[in-house]
């Protein structure tokens, strides 16, 4: 098994930007497809994108296309997301996920999550 933390998270002007991380530790990381997903106040968690093991492919929903880029390290256990142009709807505690069906969207497809990390957008 693989466990993961979040980090980056915070507070930051709509506009602005940020850069998540998400360290591995266990298993070997790059056995796993990685994804963020993150969870609104008062909503269910959603779908934010997915990589594949080796990094060379990626979706993302509609909502971030064009602003957010994740990527992974595989030499240094870690995934990222870069966050650009920020906007308060994107306010939600952000988690990384791994599991072994590559480019899933859907939480059932992964088998283990990081501890989430806030990251607030102000207007």
């Amino acid at each position: 098994q693989v466990q993961l933390v979040e980090s980056g998270g915070g507070l930051v002007q709509a506009g602005g930007s940020l850069r998540l991380s998400c360290a591995a530790s266990g298993r070997t990381f790059s056995y796993y497809a990685m994804a963020w997903f993150r969870q609104a106040p008062g909503k269910e968690r959603e779908f934010v994108t997915a990589i594949t093991r080796s990094g060379g492919n990626t979706v993302y929903a509609d909502s971030v296309e064009g602003r957010f880029t994740i990527s992974r390290d595989n030499a240094k256990n870690t995934m990222y997301l870069q966050m650009h142009n920020l906007k308060p709807e994107d306010t939600a505690v952000y988690y990384c996920a791994a599991g072994t069906i590559s480019l899933a969207t859907t939480e059932s497809n992964y088998d283990y999550w990081g501890q989430g990390t806030q990251v607030t957008v102000s207007s």
